[in-house]
């Protein structure tokens, strides 16, 4: 009977070690991380938006005291952003699965110690009202931008300087700073509190 038990314990032994060997190649052989190929493939279409808004409309205007030489700028180069995404739409950069990956991440950050924070952060935002954020389209003159609460931001790919994160009523929003360009949206991705 103590023999039996002997080698009942070293089988289960052999067996325990056996299967974490087999884990251990398993997870080694694992494909990378879902998130990590989604943040990828957000990032190489923000690089190519960027890389075409460069081409046909340039660079961020240069430093000037004029207000009008600078929103002349400005309305030029929205003007050739336009031209050259003539069929631009929502999902070109927020494709589902990178929408996805957002909302999941906005949502745990609102849900998290820093949650209540951010909430009141937005709702002391100054509101747009009876604006729709539209992709292709500018953000009204005048208006205030919202800012993204920092403790957002840090949850999210970062982006080149051009580019913000914005936050417009539910709607999360990629914004061009240069040519006051929305270049993607994702309708309702903050929560409702």
């Amino acid at each position: 009977m103590l023999f039996g038990r002997i080698h009942l314990a070293g089988a289960i032994v052999f067996a325990v070690i056996a299967i974490s060997l087999a884990v251990s190649q398993t997870q080694a052989a694992a494909p990378p991380n879902q998130d990590d190929a989604i943040q990828k493939d957000f990032g190489s279409r923000v690089a190519k938006y960027l890389s075409l808004r460069k081409k046909q409309a340039g660079s961020s205007p240069k430093p000037t005291e004029s207000s009008a030489k600078l929103a002349e700028s400005r309305r030029g180069m929205a003007a050739k952003t336009h031209a050259a995404r003539p069929y631009a739409k929502q999902g070109d950069i927020f494709t589902p699965e990178i929408s996805a990956y957002f909302r999941r991440q906005l949502a745990a950050c609102l849900a998290g110690p820093n949650g209540a924070k951010i909430r009141a952060s937005l709702r002391h935002a100054e509101p747009t009202p009876g604006f729709t954020p539209r992709v292709n389209e500018g953000y009204p003159q005048g208006e205030p931008l919202q800012s993204t609460p920092p403790t957002l931001l840090l949850n999210l790919p970062k982006l080149p300087k051009e580019l913000q994160y914005r936050i417009i009523g539910r709607d999360f929003v990629l914004y061009d700073t240069a040519p006051n360009v929305i270049v993607d949206l994702i309708p309702g991705a903050i929560p409702a509190s």
